[in-house]
């Protein structure tokens, strides 16, 4: 039996003989239904149609996504490291030549997602990339679409998955909303890599924050707080989003404070 996988939003479900009606994760207030209607996809058609687009971002870092672009159009980053690197968050295609890149870079021993709308195929993913965990915040559990045993549920505020590598939850978007730290990134200064949790906005100097992007709901002020100071004690010069045109690429700390400043005074 496949694992469906919804063409809006592009998250695979458990294996079934036929697909649901509705996709769970765009039926949620945070998403949406295709208004042409529900479809679905599998990774067989995916293959068939699309490949992956794997580029170097800077020193020790790939970014990993899909060409033509699939359902929302995220992509993936990829931390290198000869012992076996990390990789955040996920996008829905898995091609043979992409894994075999990867594990040319060093292998991939985790898997870390910030939120359910980028979990996508990761099961696939951790198989192809020889069972690897999926660490996803046990906050987010019933969103998990297709449970399975490679996926690792973590608890509190902060994990570190790996050396230098931490992840934080900030709330706000989903309840277990969380970002990746990397130590290492940008000469050293540090990243943080954000899913959507902290949204490089098409003016790279701002971020912003939301409920939703597609409908438009804003955070509160005590949340966009919260989240700004989840991240205070960290830091990172750089910001990668969730997309490849999303990236704050200097003096992203000072930029999370001013844009978190100026938004909270506009909702007031």
């Amino acid at each position: 039996m496949p694992s469906y996988i919804c063409t809006t939003c592009g998250v695979g479900y458990a294996e079934t003989e036929a697909p649901r009606d509705t996709c769970l994760i765009c039926a949620d207030d945070r998403q949406y239904v295709n208004p042409r209607g529900q479809s679905w996809t599998t990774m067989e058609e995916l293959q068939a149609k699309h490949a992956n687009d794997l580029r170097e971002l800077e020193p020790g870092l790939l970014g990993l996504g899909s060409k033509p672009q699939i359902a929302i159009g995220e992509r993936a980053l990829v931390i290198t490291r000869p012992e076996g690197g990390v990789m955040w968050d996920c996008t829905p295609l898995v091609t043979d030549e992409a894994v075999q890149l990867l594990k040319a870079s060093g292998g991939i021993k985790t898997i870390a997602i910030s939120h359910p709308h980028f979990y996508a195929t990761m099961v696939d993913w951790s198989r192809a990339l020889g069972n690897v965990p999926v660490y996803l915040h046990e906050d987010n559990r019933d969103w998990v679409m297709r449970p399975d045993d490679c996926i690792k549920f973590w608890k509190g505020e902060r994990y570190e998955i790996a050396p230098g590598i931490t992840l934080i939850r900030t709330g706000g978007h989903f309840p277990g909303s969380t970002v990746l730290h990397w130590a290492d990134g940008a000469a050293g200064k540090g990243v943080l890599m954000t899913g959507d949790s902290i949204m490089v906005v098409p003016d790279t100097e701002w971020v912003s924050f939301m409920y939703s992007f597609p409908n438009l709901i804003p955070l509160n002020a005590r949340s966009v707080e919260a989240i700004v100071k989840s991240v205070r004690a960290f830091p990172y010069d750089r910001i990668y989003a969730g997309w490849w045109d999303r990236v704050l690429d200097h003096d992203a700390k000072a930029a999370v404070q001013r844009s978190a400043e100026r938004y909270i005074a506009a909702i007031r």
